[in-house]
């Protein structure tokens, strides 16, 4: 296993985070990182995504920052140029895939169904995003599926604190990905 997916695996909980103004993100990793969660999936549904990426790159770099909900090979690029580690996609986009592959970057591309993790496994993936989670089956689902599909998974969507430690004790689950760690009001000042 790469020390990307060493890394997440030990830290066991990625948390994934839309900031909306790039002068949060350094506060938030520090404060995430002082609470024992040094990493971010830092997502690029918002115009802050990848100045937030580049920032925390900068200026913390003991937290494992990456860049999520990347929607094709444009905003792959712009994340790595920030300085994401890895790359995480709500699907299986085959070009960024094969990019991502070939540059030696982690990505992480969501897979729902047996034929999306098959195509990850053909490209030469270990790790899959499985999203939505809950939506799609849950822990039951991956371990209905483990037997045949050789592949470890980070779960997002739907995961929260009620049902975390039912994912994280199939071994199969790398780490576990969700946004109920972080308020977005109070990364917003509002609290």
């Amino acid at each position: 296993m790469n020390d990307v997916l060493q890394t997440a695996s030990h830290i066991g909980i990625i948390p994934v985070i839309a900031i909306e103004d790039a002068n949060n993100a350094v506060p938030l990793a520090r404060a995430l990182t002082a609470g024992g969660l040094p990493a971010a999936e830092i997502t690029f549904r918002t115009a802050a995504g990848e100045e937030s990426i580049r920032r925390v790159a900068r200026e913390c770099p003991e937290v494992l920052v990456g860049a999520g909900t990347v929607l094709n090979l444009d905003q792959c690029r712009r994340a790595l140029d920030a300085g994401a580690r890895f790359i995480v996609s709500p699907g299986y986009n085959p070009e960024l895939v094969d990019f991502c592959v070939k540059e030696g970057v982690v990505v992480l591309p969501g897979c729902v169904n047996a034929s999306d993790m098959t195509r990850a496994y053909n490209a030469g993936l270990k790790v899959v995003k499985f999203f939505p989670a809950e939506q799609s089956g849950g822990v039951g689902f991956l371990k209905a599926l483990a037997p045949v599909i050789p592949l470890n998974f980070m779960p997002t969507g739907g995961v929260n604190t009620k049902n975390l430690m039912d994912y994280l004790s199939f071994d199969r689950i790398t780490a576990c990905g969700g946004t109920w760690m972080v308020n977005k009001a109070l990364i917003e000042g509002e609290q």
